[in-house]
């Protein structure tokens, strides 16, 4: 539900934001927007601690010194036991300064120290940690802590979580990028991003399971408790992960092991075991993906992953029956699959629903169905890999996804790729192709094979005429035939494009080939901010039907312009206060099926 703003006549001036908590208007900076109010709606959102029970503005202020009656010390988020907020009744007190560590550590227990407070947090938008405070022999001491306790719950609590008890995360790339941020400073054994990518992964994967096969009412296993010993945690993560490994030998490789220390996957559990990934509004993969590896390693290869909001418009738009054979040429971590394999279970759950099938009927015609028509290519091992395991995982759809490059001739596949993957054998092609500006395929071996591989020219008589080979080619380019060669006639098409494509004279001929072969029937304009901060490329979504010959008569083409597509050009969500007072998404994507389809059931 949309939170509600007490003051709901506020005019946002420039240089100022909206505080979460209490509706005032605050000043903008760095630390105000990418920590405490980042933190204020965890809390709400996440832990589910009442808006009344928080304090931000005015600051609540805490003794420097027992003899302190002013109080010197402001800070940032005070949480109370109930709405009347006093010293007796403040439980944990959250410092969101931009230090190191060491130094919020230090500001924190000072804080905490003559506080009445029990638990402390440091956050400043990149590191975050948890403590507790005790008293012995009559020193006040500080320990680390895997998490602070959900709303309701006392501190031996945590850690003791039923599987309904675990909620959607409100931000996953926080999460996620908290925790490379501890790993890259505290880790043992292991500095690289790719390691840590790989690790968090295996851990992501025994979270999924844990989800998937932990009845209700039972404690999920993923999971650290307070006072329980690092070592513990890792001994109960290590048996899951074997667990893992038994059930989807096919998948994982048996020499895949959970291999960081102790210590930090104690601290991976805890940001993790509150949360339920599944029904996350963020694919949790694609997420850890962008904050492990990040542009600096996948965006030279033009690796950029889809935000889901934009994948599940794109697959309401195309409406996948369970009858349909799916495939991404593109796959990545299966982002697109593992959206397109949620909206058809949902159908068979209906049709399941309706005809009155007992429930282990339904979950055996899904499993059918994620085995039968889900395939995936990537050509990046580790990627086609993750993929494979998380369809695997999720849905039972084995030996889908393969490690090809989808743009070689097709006899250059492996056998086994070849009898699972033909051309014009797919109703359903989804994709997002890699872009950008410094790829090109010169390789004349693939540019020979393809018709965008040429040159084309227009003739005297308006028509384009092909011509020699290219020296080289964007492979997004040639994405668009290999993707219209997969589809069978009448198939449909979601893919993603760069804009460009659409709009400069030199790629006329891309679009004539590409009207020539399908009918076109919806773009939908993306905002520049949909893939930033890696990149600022402007893209198209573009929706169409192949066809076997060019339709003689003008159709009608669905065009739409996204405003809003959830995050600003930092990844950070794009919330507003409506005309009602209520706190939303600025995200139209979520509108653009609706319509969509509300115009052409109208034709």
């Amino acid at each position: 539900m949309p939170d509600i703003i007490a003051e709901a006549e506020v005019e946002i001036k420039e240089g100022y934001i909206l505080d979460y908590i209490s509706g005032k208007l605050v000043k903008d900076s760095p630390e105000e927007r990418e920590a405490v109010q980042v933190f204020s709606e965890i809390l709400v959102r996440d832990y589910g601690y009442p808006k009344e029970h928080i304090q931000t503005r005015p600051q609540w202020r805490v003794k420097v010194r027992p003899s302190d009656k002013k109080k010197e010390y402001p800070i940032d988020i005070a949480v109370f036991e109930d709405a009347t907020k006093t010293e007796d009744n403040i439980s944990i007190i959250i410092e969101c300064k931009k230090k190191n560590r060491k130094d919020g550590r230090s500001q924190l227990e000072d804080y905490l120290r003559f506080s009445k407070a029990r638990m402390g947090v440091w956050f400043n938008g990149e590191e975050r940690f948890y403590l507790v405070k005790t008293e012995k022999g009559g020193k006040v001491l500080f320990e680390e802590i895997p998490n602070i306790p959900q709303y309701g719950q006392r501190l031996e609590d945590v850690g003791q979580f039923t599987r309904k008890d675990l909620k959607p995360a409100t931000n996953l790339k926080v999460i996620f990028r908290t925790i490379r941020n501890y790993l890259a400073a505290n880790a043992v054994g292991a500095t690289r991003d790719e390691i840590f990518a790989q690790q968090l992964i295996n851990l992501i994967f025994c979270k999924i399971y844990d989800e998937r096969f932990t009845k209700s009412g039972d404690i999920v296993t993923f999971r650290a408790g307070i006072d329980e010993e690092d070592t513990k945690v890792k001994e109960r993560i290590v048996k899951l992960f074997e667990k893992v490994k038994k059930q989807y030998s096919d998948v994982i490789e048996v020499a895949d092991s959970i291999t960081l220390d102790a210590n930090s996957l104690t601290y991976v559990v805890g940001e993790l075991q509150n949360y339920c990934l599944v029904d996350s509004e963020r694919d949790a993969v694609a997420e850890a993906f962008e904050i492990f590896i990040g542009p600096s390693l996948k965006g030279p290869q033009g690796q950029f992953f889809t935000p889901r909001n934009v994948v599940k418009m794109i697959v309401d738009m195309i409406d996948p029956s369970p009858d349909d054979k799916i495939i991404d040429p593109a796959c990545g971590s299966g982002g697109f699959l593992v959206e397109a394999l949620r909206y058809v279970w949902n159908k068979v759950e209906a049709q399941g629903s309706d005809l009155g099938w007992p429930d282990q009927e339904i979950h055996s015609e899904k499993q059918k169905v994620a085995i039968r028509n889900f395939r995936g290519i990537d050509k990046d091992s580790f990627l086609s890999k993750v993929a494979k395991a998380y369809m695997a995982i999720l849905g039972d759809g084995r030996g889908g996804v393969f490690c090809e490059n989808s743009l070689d001739a097709r006899e250059n596949w492996s056998s086994a790729t070849q009898s699972e993957i033909v051309y014009g054998g797919f109703d359903i092609v989804l994709t997002n192709p890699p872009f950008g500006k410094k790829l090109a395929i010169d390789s004349e071996d693939t540019l020979s094979k393809y018709e965008l591989g040429h040159v084309w020219k227009m003739n005297d008589d308006g028509k384009f005429e092909k011509g020699a080979m290219q020296e080289k080619q964007p492979p997004q380019i040639l994405f668009i035939e290999r993707c219209l060669d997969l589809l069978k006639p009448g198939g449909k098409m979601g893919i993603v494009l760069l804009e460009s494509t659409f709009g400069m004279p030199k790629y006329r001929y891309v679009v004539d080939y590409l009207t020539q072969r399908a009918k076109i029937n919806a773009i939908v304009a993306m905002p520049e901010d949909l893939f930033q901060p890696h990149t600022h490329a402007k893209t198209c979504v573009v929706i169409c039907e192949k066809v076997a010959e060019k339709p003689k008569e003008p159709y009608p083409i669905f065009m739409s312009e996204v405003e809003w597509c959830g995050h600003d050009s930092r990844g950070n969500p794009t919330y507003r206060v409506n005309a009602e007072g209520k706190r939303v998404l600025l995200d139209d994507t979520v509108n653009v099926a609706a319509i969509y389809h509300d115009g052409r059931r109208k034709k």
